[in-house]
């Protein structure tokens, strides 16, 4: 863990705000400060932030291009024209293509829709020229790509020349000349004004099937059936959790609990959720997982079968499928992840370097990416993780707060055969030859642009409580800043001079953990905690000295009792001068 908290203490102008809230909506004051804090400190932004509403989503017709990709869409359905939807093999990916299939499906016969996700190992990400090769031999005149095309020009150039449109539903950064695409929605393209580019490609699939709708009077109900899919595209796609994504999240994760399609009742059962209120973490770390591993694994169209089945019975099936990819998955990103920390740590140069670049021939390329993820996570460096494919070293990169891989990648796009991401992660294609030059110049650019302070795992503490200021009250008032996610992150609360009540122990088969029970000199009833994988600070809790602790705060349910449990973060130690 780290031991560096970013803390700042509430300034008088932030407290005068969050009275004014407490006032208003007669939320906890440390909720008010929360919201202060998030740049929310007018009352009608707070009723909008507090209560997501589908009133407050924007004209999809405000996306350059929407007009015209309705238009043409019209025009396929209307002339019974074969349309091919098209997404990548991720959650994003596959929640999009199942978007868009089950709403057009009502509209047209099942032999002029289709769908396709290319093969990760043969094709890659993207628009691939065999795809194109699809279409054409099965006489599509339309495709309508979702979460990828932005930077597939010549895929698309290669089906204009051959008599098939392209709809782009893009949500990643464009290179300078945009594909030669029939339609382009893609808030993030120069020219857009659409008022918010942060969408995930299944959310713009859903922006086309909303301007659809309201071109053809078609009631917004029918969208509303949609919305789970959006919110597990949200959640999985990690996009910041604002505006309208928090909005369609918000509606979705209602439909979880409440009426989810099939295929997600199929893959909530698997999970072990049925019964139980799921969350954006339950989406994150059970259902996402699952679904990705159906692409990891073998292909992205098992799990689009899952998302559009209409038979409870088959979308069990499917989840027991996709379940078992699951736990293949977790093996072999274990043995990779092991394999990957030992190559970093035989290297001599590495406690040097800026960047964790590892590559294996043989590793498997649909785990690569968690792979990195995990190197981001133990070294707090940019992680690249390569192997080879298809000739070429494809692999995934990741980034840490403050470092934008994309930008540090693009510097080096004259090494490449290809690349495409965001600020956090990006994929990338190279010759092996040009892996040395890649390294190296990456090395240059994250020692120009990389600071020291960036290398350093912060903590963004909100909140300084007492032990009185916890209870239910504020356990409910913390829930109404739901969804999390990023830019909305789940609070982070901290506690000073702390005490263990004398009840705190080691649990877990290997001693681990800490379950802890603690006071201050606010309270006498210990409240409850956990810090998982902490052991190391057992002696700071038993030593009788106070200690101060950073935490979230979690709903407990123990035997249908719900209570409050705080998640520990950090534990450090007071450290007394002179």
């Amino acid at each position: 863990m780290t031991s560096e908290w970013n803390y700042q203490p509430p300034t008088n102008e932030q407290i005068l705000k969050q009275r004014e809230l407490a006032q208003r909506f007669g939320l906890s004051p440390a909720v008010c400060l929360l919201l202060v804090r998030r740049g929310i400190t007018e009352i009608t932004d707070a009723q909008a932030f507090l209560s997501p509403h589908v009133r407050n989503l924007h004209d999809p017709f405000a996306y350059p291009d929407m007009s015209i990709a309705v238009s043409r869409l019209e025009h396929a359905l209307g002339n019974k024209e074969k349309i091919l939807v098209y997404g990548d093999y991720d959650v994003d990916g596959t929640t999009a293509v199942a978007l868009v299939y089950r709403f057009l499906e009502r509209f047209c016969s099942k032999s002029c829709l289709d769908y396709y996700i290319p093969d990760r190992s043969e094709e890659g990400c993207g628009i691939s020229v065999q795809s194109i090769d699809y279409a054409l031999t099965n006489q599509f005149k339309l495709i309508i790509a979702l979460d990828c095309g932005i930077k597939a020009n010549d895929a698309i150039t290669y089906a204009q020349d051959n008599g098939i449109d392209v709809i782009v539903c893009d949500h990643h950064k464009s290179d300078d000349e945009l594909p030669p695409a029939l339609a382009i929605l893609d808030a993030k393209r120069s020219d857009s004004t659409y008022p918010y580019e942060h969408l995930s490609g299944c959310g713009v699939g859903f922006k086309l099937m909303h301007a659809f709708a309201i071109n053809n009077n078609i009631e917004f109900t029918f969208l509303k059936a949609l919305f789970d899919l959006c919110a597990v595209s949200i959640a999985s796609d990690i996009v910041p959790m604002t505006g309208e994504n928090r909005i369609l999240a918000a509606y979705g994760l209602r439909q979880l609990n409440q009426n989810p399609s099939k295929g997600l009742k199929g893959i909530i059962g698997i999970c072990g959720l049925s019964g139980k209120e799921i969350t954006i973490d339950d989406i994150v770390f059970k259902i996402g997982p699952r679904l990705n591993a159906s692409g990891r694994m073998t292909n992205g169209k098992e799990a689009v079968e899952l998302l559009i089945a209409k038979d409870l019975k088959k979308a069990r099936e499917k989840s027991e499928n996709i379940d078992q990819y699951n736990d293949d998955r977790r093996e072999l990103d274990k043995k990779i992840t092991d394999e990957a920390y030992a190559l970093l740590e035989e290297n001599p140069r590495f406690a040097d370097e800026k960047i964790a670049l590892v590559y294996h021939p043989d590793w498997h390329k649909g785990v690569i990416g968690i792979v990195a993820s995990r190197l981001t996570e133990k070294y707090y460096k940019p992680a690249i993780v390569l192997t080879e494919s298809n000739g070429f070293l494809s692999g995934s990169a990741r980034s840490i707060t403050g470092f934008d891989i994309y930008a540090a990648i693009e510097s080096v796009k004259d090494l490449l055969e290809n690349f495409g991401g965001h600020n956090f992660a990006v994929g990338v294609t190279l010759r092996e030859e040009n892996l040395p030059l890649f390294k190296q110049r990456l090395e240059e650019y994250a020692d120009q642009y990389m600071i020291e302070e960036q290398m350093t795992q912060k903590l963004d503490v909100d909140v300084a409580l007492k032990f009185n200021e916890l209870g239910d009250k504020l356990m409910r008032d913390v829930k109404r800043m739901q969804p999390f996610g990023p830019e909305n992150q789940k609070p982070l609360f901290c506690s000073f001079g702390v005490r263990d009540a004398g009840g705190s122990k080691l649990v877990g088969k290997d001693l681990e953990h800490i379950r802890l029970e603690l006071i201050d000199d606010s309270i006498t009833s210990p409240v409850q905690a956990i810090a998982f994988g902490m052991a190391q600070y057992f002696d700071i809790v038993k030593s009788g000295q106070p200690f101060d602790v950073c935490y979230t705060i979690e709903e407990n349910n123990h035997n249908n009792t719900v209570s409050m449990q705080l998640m520990v973060k950090d534990i450090r130690k007071i450290v007394v001068s002179g």
